[in-house]
């Protein structure tokens, strides 16, 4: 599958930095938990819940695997440009789902940004299907 030496991990507290570098190149959309301290929280609520694909010490793929003891929910399915078309995707859903299933998860939904029809397509390559009859809606908090 995967056509180079990828391990697969669970985010620390001291890759949020990089994390957020990696996504500022890799992910489309930005987020208003996009900083140090949103990272640190999602990793303090639920440790397992960032997952990371490393080449070496360089992060090349992540999916946040969310999992409220209700819902299994993805964000931030992101590979590195240079390392796309190589299963990364791919196995880090493998993880997710596997994270789920072994938490009691019956299945995922996944954020995916209207406007992005690549991440469209290849969510659709990996068994999801889009529900029209669900719309997000949100609020965001001023502190």
């Amino acid at each position: 599958m995967i056509d180079i030496d990828i391990e697969m991990r669970a985010a620390v507290p001291s890759d949020a930095e990089s994390v957020l570098a990696f996504w500022r190149e890799s992910a489309e959309g930005t987020s208003i938990s996009d900083d140090v301290d949103g990272v640190r929280r999602l990793l303090d609520r639920d440790p397992e819940a960032l997952i990371l694909a490393v080449d070496g010490d360089r992060i090349v793929g992540s999916v946040i695997a969310g999992w409220d003891g209700w819902r299994a929910s993805l964000y931030r399915l992101a590979v590195l440009p240079s390392y796309r078309r190589r299963g990364l995707s791919k196995a880090l859903l493998q993880a997710a789902e596997d994270r789920f299933a072994a938490l009691g998860g019956r299945r995922a939904d996944a954020m995916v940004l209207e406007v992005n029809e690549r991440a469209q397509r290849a969510w659709e390559a990996a068994g999801y299907a889009r529900q029209d009859q669900w719309r997000r809606w949100v609020k965001p908090f001023t502190g």
